[in-house]
């Protein structure tokens, strides 16, 4: 486990952070910006869960149990886009991870109305934070394509795979508050 003891340590006061191996980089490179960016949307799900109250003891625990394993999901992804190619990442993705997210889609996604229309973000607070993380994801997703040669792909397979999670998370929860989905209308 990690110590941390010390919460400043004042080394990233002239522009630059260390990665796990401990070479200094600019907090500017790429690979910060994709972890930093994963840090982003692993907070804004902290807030979309806070923001969830059912009153539905199984259900609840239920989400929250999935949300624990995606946001420590999260901090894998982030040892691995802070890890050099050339290096070992001790937390790694698996395939099982993956396939725990796609679980959890089609088990949510069964529980909604079909989707037949393109749906506009929005409902209870905490879907609609579930449709802004969502976006964040995708923006973490774009950045990690950038570096996917030097990292493990699952990484870009499993942030791929979460922001679908996401967006049946957010109908899922406004299912659950018995909200219905916002339809595209195009005129």
């Amino acid at each position: 486990m990690v110590n941390l003891a010390k919460i400043y340590t004042k080394t990233g006061d002239k522009g630059t952070t260390s990665l796990v191996n401990g070479k200094r980089i600019t907090k500017a490179d790429i690979r910060v910006n994709c972890y930093g960016t994963i840090d982003e949307l692993n907070s804004f799900i902290g807030l979309a869960l806070s923001q969830i109250s059912l009153g539905d003891g199984e259900v609840e625990k239920d989400i929250r149990e999935t949300f624990h394993t995606v946001q420590t999901k999260l901090f894998y992804v982030g040892a691995d886009l802070s890890t050099p190619a050339t290096d070992e990442v001790k937390w790694r993705l698996e395939e099982s991870d993956i396939l725990f997210l796609e679980k959890k889609i089609d088990e949510w996604t069964a529980r909604v109305p079909e989707l037949t229309s393109f749906i506009l973000p929005g409902g209870v607070e905490a879907a609609a934070s579930f449709h802004v993380a969502r976006t964040i994801c995708r923006r973490a997703e774009r950045t990690i394509v950038s570096i996917i040669d030097v990292v493990n792909p699952l990484s870009l397979q499993y942030v791929n795979r979460l922001s679908d999670f996401l967006f049946v998370a957010a109908r899922y929860i406004n299912y659950l508050y018995g909200n219905e989905d916002t339809i595209l209308k195009t005129k």
